[in-house]
């Protein structure tokens, strides 16, 4: 990827073109075959991660990585910073900019991405807002190819569940790499409608995307088929309500039946088992989903030294 072309943030997998997402799958397959030969990729760099949602995966593997990249990674809960004190992201972005060479965010709202974006200095990622989680369904892309070892044109996908940041984000990926893709939501539960619309007027990779009501539908022949919880962080006190209405939306041994013979199932954890997939299933694949939470280290890397690297 030469500097001319180089992206500046990873705010949405749309903005960006499929050579330079193809450009970090590969290096994040580098990265992971030999992780010794980036181990100073990074050296001297500092990454600002503020969390204002809760997480695991996500930090320790941005923590991690930095470490592993010879750089550091800082800390910033919205608890302990002025950021939770009412301090303006356009002043936080401005202030970070200077003292460090990256910001990752893991937030509700998309726009305080956005606005973090617009007033740094220095590449911003996205580490998950309400509306998307790119690097997570990123890390989800390069876990297909690396299992299924397939071209990801007409690979056929099923997401079942709520129409939440995931699903969003896996139709941005339908439309980037050009699969098709079956989303199975409850009636209004279904994904963004703003971009729904945009499936319908733009999908230059060739991808197809089309919402149903009915899980079987949308595992019919899926070589992929991958879920979320039913209550996302912040929907806690929807959690029983969501129960009684995703309750035939669960990744189970019937879904498989009818999906194709070498179906894979993704799950980007955390797994509440019973619900949105049940136990037998969750164990079946659980090296698999394993091995897809671990990419994310992997994949982010790749990010990190395109966004951050010299």
């Amino acid at each position: 990827m030469s500097e001319k072309r180089k992206p500046n943030n990873f705010l949405d997998l749309a903005q960006w073109s499929r050579r330079d997402l193809d450009g970090v799958l590969a290096l994040a397959a580098e990265l992971k075959a030999d992780p010794a030969k980036f181990s100073q990729s990074l050296a001297g760099k500092s990454l600002a991660m503020i969390f204002k949602k809760s997480s695991t995966r996500t930090r320790v593997s941005f923590e991690v990585g930095m470490f592993q990249l010879g750089g550091q990674a800082i800390f910033m809960s919205s608890t302990h910073t002025q950021v939770g004190r009412g301090e303006p992201l356009e002043d936080t972005a401005r202030v970070l900019s200077r003292y460090v060479d990256g910001i990752m965010i893991r937030t509700y709202e998309h726009a305080e991405v956005e606005t973090l974006a617009q007033y740094a200095t220095v590449p911003v990622i996205n580490g998950l807002t309400d509306f998307l989680h790119p690097c997570q369904v990123l890390t989800d892309i390069f876990t297909i190819q690396e299992h299924l070892g397939i071209s990801l044109s007409g690979l056929k996908v099923a997401y079942i569940g709520d129409g939440n940041n995931m699903a969003n984000s896996w139709i941005n990926a339908a439309l980037q790499f050009g699969f098709d893709l079956k989303i199975a939501a409850p009636d209004g539960y279904e994904p963004d409608a703003i971009l729904l619309e945009r499936v319908r007027q733009q999908a230059a990779g060739g991808g197809k995307v089309s919402v149903v009501n009915n899980p079987l539908i949308a595992a019919q022949e899926a070589q992929v088929l991958n879920t979320d919880v039913w209550a996302s962080m912040g929907q806690e006190e929807e959690a029983e309500s969501r129960r009684q209405v995703f309750a035939g939306y669960q990744i189970n041994e019937d879904l498989l039946k009818v999906a194709a013979p070498e179906a894979m199932v993704l799950h980007c954890l955390p797994a509440h088992r019973g619900e949105e997939i049940t136990a037998e299933t969750f164990e079946r694949f659980q090296d698999l989903i394993f091995t897809q939470a671990e990419n994310r280290l992997h994949v982010q890397k790749a990010l990190l030294v395109t966004l951050l690297g010299d």
